[in-house]
């Protein structure tokens, strides 16, 4: 008999962890239907008849955010057998709140108590037996973790969904109750009978998503009111702090608190990477330190093993020489006496194109690595809240830097992750600036500008970490000021989880998978443009249509030619250069890879697989080279982000302004560092110069110039109310 199996829980009580758990390879991921907001589906190992749904991460069933209205909408209308409720055991107060509502859906549930290790280390107690008598359904203690009691609440859930019997739900006060039941006395045969309590309550709540979904609305208008007036407080109100009156007696019941003389670690630690004066230095150290040794020792160390011998000579173990895919190739295509074209094809440019990009997948690794610790430690929770504080300041809500987290490993999940915003302006705003930071695609653009022209310098990657951060206050403080983007920032409310350390299993996984999606791309669309990018390098019309000696002659200079004038302010009007950035728009890794049709080859890698470097240093200055660096990672991202932008706007005009917006904002910033930069280094004023001092005085006027108090009075009073839900 197959069963559907509904995760639900509170953002940060490890749902995430627990379904890839449950599920293994045996998942995917689409868009729920009619919206964009991520479906994870999944296959529980061993139960092929046994599926897994994991609904985005919610606090409550009312209809405030996309993902509240999608997890409601799906376990009423889809209504999965059993609801596997996952609630962080440091913190039942605030979990047990979905819980009651979860009870009310009519739908059979099991409560799974995670995090249970860092409870018993902090030495409190939990009767689950207690706990599952109160709530009405059956509790297992699991940590997702390290994988314990996970067969147990899986075993549950099963068997709750065989019995097919919903819960014994809470009961509020006798008064309250008794509205509520005349209330469900009224709703219709529309609404089955397990499905009135809910409906009933969310009724009294003036609901306006229920008023909507149901096919009769019973006239209730004056219990409501009748009831506000008695209890002097709103109806919703009334309802929460019903809910919390009985969770309060729930765990006042079935939870025994160790008496705490002592600050725990997490606090302990708190109190130094959050405070208000040193947060940000140790940040910045943070991610100093993460690139550094990213791109400078330990990534770059595995990067030249990587580039020397699989994409160059080769390897000596033990004596024995072991050819690299260049010599490997080269012998296999002499030994079949292949055309000369084809020769050029496979060696200059598929092996030099795909092999370019590829070279720098262990500094990615290693990255990713970094990445995967610090979310699942904790400490990337702490940089939202820490971000906050500046983010607010300029417009922007704390919320903006989690999808800007997310994007660090790539651009598309984290345009994606902007649908947690609820204020529009602020997600709009957020989805065109995600972008500016580096995502894992740019990374090997930022080590081979730092390993050609600086000598692979630590702070070329740290600063371009930071220079996306800036572009992002920047542009936050710019568009805030604007009319279509001015209002008060979106509320942000966040949990943060104890500090843990991860398992190695799940930084490894969350590292292959990303690691994995970027070789994917380099074996299909890195691949096509590559073959695209050395046809048209290699052909052209010297003496009629054919392959050219002098690549200057090809097809692929004569485009660039065309289109390098409008790059030569930004100090890289080289035909090269401009056509490398060109191709980051299919991928931002193209542009890796077409350097290494251009300007290395087979005959280059095969004798050192960084001669790259050495021939790109030719045609660009420190200065050029940074101005090039800063262009292509703030201009427009690639084809898949885009995509991802023109799906969250949901707007064609929207979509042009994002994409026209970030490759004005990229060329302004590269033509003040390249014409400022000569102005500074060797004194010389041109046009150029003097744009870059007009742009430079039009930022500081829109950075400067005063908020409209109109739009702020009247944006505070549309606010008010979102804001008020939110601390309650």
């Amino acid at each position: 008999m197959s069963f559907k199996i509904a995760l639900a829980g509170n953002p940060n009580s490890g749902k995430t962890t627990l379904f890839n758990t449950l599920t293994g390879s045996n998942q995917f991921v689409g868009n729920w239907p009619g919206v964009t907001v991520e479906k994870k589906e999944g296959r529980l190992k061993g139960y092929r008849e046994v599926k897994i749904i994991d609904l985005p991460g919610i606090y409550s069933l009312s209809p405030y955010t996309m993902e509240e209205v999608i997890a409601r909408n799906y376990l009423i209308e889809e209504r999965p057998d059993v609801i596997l409720n996952i609630i962080d055991g440091t913190n039942l107060e605030r979990n047990l709140y979905l819980t009651t509502q979860l009870a009310e859906l009519g739908i059979p549930v099991v409560v799974a108590i995670n995090m249970m290790d860092i409870v018993n280390k902090n030495g409190d107690i939990i009767d689950l037996k207690k706990l599952g008598e109160a709530v009405g359904c059956e509790v297992a203690a699991i940590s997702a973790l390290r994988g314990t009691g996970i067969k147990e609440a899986v075993k549950k859930a099963v068997n709750a969904a065989e019995k097919n019997k919903f819960n014994a739900v809470h009961i509020f006060n006798e008064k309250l109750e008794n509205i509520i039941a005349d209330i469900a006395a009224r709703i219709d045969i529309s609404v089955t009978e397990e499905q009135k309590r809910f409906y009933a309550i969310k009724l009294f709540e003036r609901d306006s998503q229920v008023l909507q979904s149901m096919s009769n609305v019973p006239d209730v208008k004056d219990i409501i009111e009748t009831t506000e007036k008695e209890m002097d407080d709103d109806s919703e109100s009334i309802i929460i702090n019903e809910r919390y009156n009985y969770i309060s007696s729930v765990i006042n019941s079935c939870c025994k608190k160790k008496k705490k003389l002592k600050l725990s670690l997490s606090d302990k630690i708190d109190r130094v990477v959050t405070n208000r004066w040193l947060a940000i230095p140790i940040f910045m150290a943070v991610m100093f330190i993460v690139y550094y040794i990213s791109v400078t020792t330990v990534g770059t160390w595995a990067a030249d093993w990587v580039n020397d011998g699989l994409f160059g000579e080769g390897w000596n173990v033990f004596g024995i020489s072991v050819p690299g895919i260049p010599t490997i190739m080269e012998a296999g295509l002499e030994a079949f006496g292949t055309a000369q074209y084809l020769n050029s094809l496979i060696l200059d440019g598929i092996v030099a194109g795909v092999g370019a990009v590829l070279g720098f997948v262990p500094q990615m690794l290693v990255l990713f690595a970094f990445l995967a610790f610090l979310e699942a430690c904790g400490y990337m929770s702490r940089i939202a809240f820490i971000m906050d504080r500046i983010f607010r300041k300029f417009g922007l809500s704390g919320k903006s830097f989690i999808p800007m987290l997310i994007g660090s490993g790539c651009g598309v999940p984290g345009i994606m992750a902007s649908r947690t915003i609820e204020n529009e302006h602020d997600r709009r705003m957020t989805v065109i600036t995600t972008t500016f930071i580096p995502c894992g695609a740019k990374l090997p653009i930022i080590a081979l500008i730092a390993g050609a022209l600086f000598d692979g310098a630590g702070w070329v990657a740290v600063s371009a970490y930071f220079i996306g951060v800036a572009a992002i206050v920047v542009s936050g403080i710019i568009l805030k000021k604007m009319k279509m983007f001015s209002g008060n920032p979106a509320p942000f409310v966040m949990e943060l989880p104890s500090y843990h350390f991860p398992t190695a299993g799940n930084i490894f996984r969350s590292m292959w998978e990303r690691g994995w999606s970027f070789i994917k791309k380099a074996g299909t669309v890195i691949l096509l443009a590559a073959v695209l990018i050395w046809f048209l390098q290699g052909f052209g019309f010297e003496d009629g249509f054919g392959m050219v000696e002098d690549m200057n002659n090809s097809i692929l200079a004569k485009i660039g030619g065309i289109i390098a004038p409008v790059f030569a302010p930004l100090g890289w009007g080289d035909w090269k250069a401009a056509v490398a950035a060109v191709t980051g728009l299919v991928a931002k890794e193209n542009i890796v890879g077409t350097f290494g049709i251009l300007y290395g080859g087979f005959d280059e890698m095969a004798e050192d697989g960084y001669q790259i470097w050495s021939n790109l240093a030719m045609d660009f200055t420190k200065l050029s080279a940074y101005s090039y660096l800063v262009f292509n990672l703030l201009c427009a991202p690639c084809f898949a982000a885009i995509g991802a932008i023109k799906r969250e706007m949901n707007n064609a005009k929207w979509t042009w302004f994002a994409i026209g917006y970030q490759c004005v904002f990229a060329y302004a910033v590269s033509l003040c560092i390249f014409q400022l930069g000569k102005l500074f280094s060797d004194g010389s004023f041109g046009i150029g110069t003097a744009a870059a001092i007009i742009i430079v005085i039009v930022f500081a006027y829109l950075l400067f110039r005063p908020y409209k108090e109109k739009d702020k009075i009247n944006d505070k009073t549309k606010n008010v109310w979102s804001i008020n839900r939110k601390v309650m």
